[in-house]
């Protein structure tokens, strides 16, 4: 679907501007996506960046927390973090590569930064999961790669998730119909990407600042795209260097019932899920 020309791109619904938060034994993040943003980005949950030359801010890391209802796709660009989990999943993610764990009836694990000194950056998206997987065996893998190409106006693409140009990524979601890219812009070029009218969309510079049909958007602000029905995909224009991450999925429309680290479908649901946890038997059902 992706290599088909884009003749009706979609534009700039709003901007929106992310949020400092802590998390972890005390790791600053930067929240992109918030909970408030759940229905409209529906399937897509939350986005965290982290991004520090100080090890005081990283080195605490994240001990030991459940998960139950959804997955979470880290993508690290520098430094590296070992997973361990309740299901016996261990693995390093470093430069470059992607940790998929998808929690689904419950893990306990944590994420423990394997350096002290240096720079540490990377992005955790939080992907839901259809009502009829959210109790479904766990699963994780890590992948030292992804796979990428160039385009002919020269913007390299990481494809972590769906499919760009030709080129599949990783892992593909057949509820979901996932879509993450990392795009890197050389100056005055411009990138394209297919997504279908229905599927919610949303970009996040990291770099840059780029335009998206004449509408600016800087530097850690999330974008999300209008839901034209008659619009074929986008049309990235980047005036400056920039790096841009590309979201779009195909919503589950399934009531999302959030605490903390459980998402599920009802309160009842998120009840089981805390006594499940209290009662340690969270992640070995």
């Amino acid at each position: 679907m992706d290599t088909k020309l884009v003749t009706r791109p979609r534009t700039l619904e709003r901007k929106v501007q992310g949020r400092p938060v802590m998390e972890g034994a005390g790791v600053k993040i930067y929240r992109a996506l918030t909970q408030s943003l759940q229905q409209r980005l529906d399937p897509f949950l939350m986005l965290d960046a982290f991004k520090s030359d100080d090890p005081q801010d990283y080195l605490a890391g994240f001990p030991e927390h459940p998960h139950r209802g959804f997955e979470t796709v880290t993508y690290m660009i520098a430094g590296k973090m070992r997973h361990k989990d309740s299901a016996g999943h261990e693995g390093l993610l470093e430069n470059g590569g992607v940790q998929w764990m998808s929690a689904a009836s419950g893990v306990v694990h944590s994420e423990m930064p394997e350096q002290e000194n240096g720079r540490m950056e990377g992005f955790q998206l939080w992907l839901n999961l259809p009502a009829a997987e959210k109790m479904s065996s766990p699963w994780y893998k890590d992948f030292k790669t992804v796979p990428s190409i160039i385009t002919d106006a020269g913007v390299a693409v990481h494809v972590i998730a769906g499919e760009s140009h030709g080129t599949k990524g990783l892992v593909e979601k057949a509820a979901t119909q996932a879509l993450y890219l990392d795009v890197h812009l050389p100056a005055g070029s411009e990138f394209t990407q297919a997504i279908p009218a229905g599927h919610n969309a949303f970009i996040y510079v990291y770099r840059g600042v780029v335009e998206l049909e004449g509408s600016a958007v800087a530097s850690e602000q999330l974008a999300i795209l209008s839901n034209d029905t008659e619009s074929d995909g986008i049309r990235i224009h980047s005036p400056a260097a920039s790096r841009v991450l590309v979201f779009a999925g195909q919503p589950l429309k399934e009531p999302i019932v959030q605490y903390g680290p459980f998402v599920m479908n009802s309160q009842e649901e998120i009840s089981q899920a805390m006594t499940d946890y209290r009662s340690g038997r969270l992640g070995k059902l």
